[in-house]
């Protein structure tokens, strides 16, 4: 067991070790450092799958005093052989993708350091484990979603790390309620706490703050801002990892919510079926307005993950009896994965070709790339749940739970409206996958170009490696694989991570090619053909200059919940809101100070000596700046941490000069030695056009990236002492 349980350390510290020296390598041999990330992302898979045959426990004691425990087995080693997998996929295929690309060392430091701190996500046995790994997760990917800077991918970079910052203190918050109440972090105590509880209205609280992070993370409405934004701007084998991987640890958080703390729970269960159903409408809504490719695949991330988050709810609402709710959950995870990675992918080839991702610019551009137009056809299959691919075993299912629950409900004499809509909601959405999906398809592979042939064939004699080909055929193999051997293979892995759930097998196999099985997919595929040529075709194309029909975006810009909810709330609502309470507290304390003060020096100038008139008077001015301080502390709070912050690096001025020129030195390939000295960012290409041209200062974007570095390593710092204290 001691044995087993090293290799859960090394399968999570092994690749962030690997990071630095893949870095080191990477700055004398490009080609060695490749290698070597396939070699350790090939070495994480091994191990992933070894650990599935030993489960073990490790824990290192010690750690602010609650220790960080490792687990494998059941669902983590599924989602862990899951997740190396991918990494290894798309490591593989970044090798010819980022041949032409800068700070490509940089990318493989955090793409590594990124595995690491997934696997610590997916074989944690505790909250607190789960948060550190979590936390450092968002940090090193947010540089992934970044990696290209461009002004997009700033925006979109920032607005992931305000989502994963907030949504971690919110969720950090609920993990102290949950502590404090239990006196535990450990999911197995806390579902044995929470099997005890009878009154579960505060925990409900403590739930909804835990799964703010969570839920944020995975993509789900409301928090799904991130999601639509990062995927199109990072670079494909990023938002491959984004999609397969990094969404999947905040579904891994929801599940330990719903199937262990609150496990059996219809009203918590209820809550995610409900915000799944939304998710999954939103997404696919969002995807059948997208003319852009890759964005298109991130709106039906967001669609795929309502369909896992209606599972998981729908196991609430079963009980003990949510075997297939359960599988349907655990199998849609794995499909989704392996299918978005096998489109991300092609995406990646379309775009690392032509680079560009509108669908009235690629158009046509796979007309005669057979192995692409296969690949990408697989994908498309098994994304909308038709049957003999991979996603139709997972989606039927989970519409089968549904159909499940409404029977229970009609035999018990209740009323079935709402589940009835949301079945309806499901074959919709699903419809919807199929129709954007064939947008997508036609566009790229079966329409003509626009261009001239000559000009649309110049990459066509190798548009793609050896390698990159080895990556998509294993990805549509899979797909097909999943959908041909559905009991002997698909039912294996739901077994496999059943016992994480609360879930007991199936008691019979399910016949998934039987016409009560078939008919859900049968009026998705129905609904899937109106929506595409009845909508899509008619509404969402349009005549162009040359009087061949367009794509169109027809979603209205300003229509954006970031833009009307979140930010005027945080940036406008919240400080009045904040600067009005510090006025009342300011005019409360000044009106007691000026009844109170006063009247004990008349006191003390008629009864005690008046030599400590002065001392009062000193008081009183005290007092006063006291109030004055802590009101506008109050009143602008954001201000005075951003003062703080600079009063501190002033203080350090020549330790921040260091540090900052350790980070450019060793992520943005600057060998300038001294900082103090001006420098003219005009002649770096890279980053002039972030510096004086559109600043009018000199301060380009590496001074910016470090400052938030620091920025995040303060806060990290603050709530490790936090804990600490």
């Amino acid at each position: 067991m001691k044995e087993n349980g090293m290799l859960l350390a090394f399968m999570v510290f092994f690749p962030m070790l690997s990071a630095f020296v893949s870095y080191a390598i990477g700055r004398k041999n490009k080609t060695a450092r490749n290698r070597f990330a396939c070699a350790v992302t090939a070495v994480e898979f091994l191990c992933a799958v070894t650990a599935c045959y030993a489960p073990a426990q490790f824990s290192i004691n010690g750690i602010f005093a609650l220790g960080i425990n490792f687990e494998s087995g059941g669902l983590r080693s599924v989602l862990s052989v899951l997740a190396s997998f991918v990494w290894l996929m798309s490591t593989l295929f970044s090798n010819e993708y980022f041949a032409h690309y800068r700070n490509r060392n940089r990318y493989y430091f955090f793409m590594l350091s990124t595995l690491g701190a997934t696997m610590g996500v997916f074989l944690s046995a505790d909250f607190f484990t789960t948060l550190i790994f979590f936390e450092i997760m968002s940090f090193t990917s947010w540089v992934l979603v970044m990696h290209d800077e461009t002004e997009n991918a700033i925006k979109a970079g920032m607005t992931y790390l305000t989502v994963a910052v907030i949504g971690g203190l919110v969720t950090l918050m609920g993990m102290f309620f949950f502590y404090h109440a239990s006196g535990t972090m450990r999911f197995d105590e806390l579902s044995v706490f929470m099997s005890g509880v009878e009154d579960k209205k505060p925990y409900y609280i403590y739930g909804l703050m835990v799964l703010t992070g969570f839920g944020a993370k995975a993509g789900a409405f409301p928090l799904h801002i991130w999601l639509p934004e990062a995927h199109p701007v990072a670079p494909a084998p990023a938002s491959a990892l984004l999609s397969c991987v990094l969404t999947k640890t905040g579904i891994f958080g929801v599940l330990v919510l719903s199937t262990q703390i609150f496990m059996y729970d219809a009203q918590w269960g209820l809550f995610i079926l409900l915000t799944g159903t939304i998710t999954m409408f939103l997404g696919a809504f969002l995807a059948m307005f997208s003319i852009n490719l890759k964005r298109t695949l991130a709106c039906s991330s967001l669609s795929q993950i309502g369909f896992i988050l209606v599972g998981i709810g729908m196991q609430g609402l079963l009980g003990e009896h949510n075997a297939i709710a359960a599988g349907g959950t655990i199998l849609h995870i794995v499909n989704h994965s392996v299918i978005k990675m096998t489109l991300f992918l092609c995406a990646g080839t379309v775009y690392m070709n032509i680079h560009e991702l509108d669908l009235n610019k690629i158009r046509g551009w796979g007309r005669d790339k057979l192995l692409l137009k296969i690949v990408f056809l697989q994908g498309l299959l098994g994304i909308g749940g038709i049957p003999l691919w991979g996603g139709y075993v997972s989606k039927t299912l989970l519409h089968e739970s549904i159909v499940e629950y409404i029977a229970l409900l009609n035999e018990s004499g209740q009323s079935a409206v709402l589940f009835n809509f949301i079945e309806w909601v499901f074959l919709i959405s699903g419809g919807l996958t199929l129709a954007y999906m064939t947008k997508l398809f036609a566009a790229v592979f079966i329409e003509k170009a626009d261009s001239k042939p000559d000009e649309n064939k110049k990459h066509d004699s190798k548009y793609l490696s050896k390698t990159s080909a080895f990556v998509l055929i294993c990805c549509g193999v899979l797909i097909s694989l999943f959908g041909l051997l559905p009991n002997a293979v698909m039912g294996n892995i739901a077994d496999m991570a059943r016992s994480f759930m609360n879930s007991h097998n199936m008691e019979h196999a399910v016949h998934y090619f039987a016409w009560v099985n078939l008919k859900g997919a049968v009026i998705s595929v129905v609904i899937g053909a109106a929506v595409y040529f009845g909508f899509i075709r008619v509404f969402l194309m349009s005549k162009g200059k040359n009087g061949r029909k367009i794509y169109v975006d027809l979603w209205p810009k300003w229509l954006s919940i970031e833009k009307k909810i979140y930010r005027p709330v945080l940036l406008h609502i919240l400080p009045s809101i904040g600067g009005f309470g510090a006025g009342i507290m300011n005019c409360s304390f000044e009106f007691i100070c000026s009844k109170t003060v006063p009247a004990a020096g008349i006191v003390c100038e008629n009864v005690v000596n008046p030599s400590f008139e002065k001392f009062y008077k000193a008081l009183y001015f005290i007092m006063s700046r006291v109030v004055e301080f802590v009101s506008g502390l109050i009143e602008n709070i954001f201000l005075w941490l951003l003062i703080a912050g600079v009063i501190t690096m002033r203080m350090f001025k020549s330790m921040y000069d260091y540090m900052l020129q350790v980070v450019l030195y060793l992520f943005f390939n600057y060998d300038e030695i001294t900082y103090e000295g001006k420098r003219d960012f005009r002649k770096d290409a890279y980053f002039s056009r972030f510096s004086v041209d559109k600043h009018g200062e000199e301060r380009g974007m590496r001074e910016n990236l470090s400052i938030s570095l620091m920025l995040f390593g303060i806060g990290v710092v603050l709530a490790l002492l936090y804990l600490i204290i």
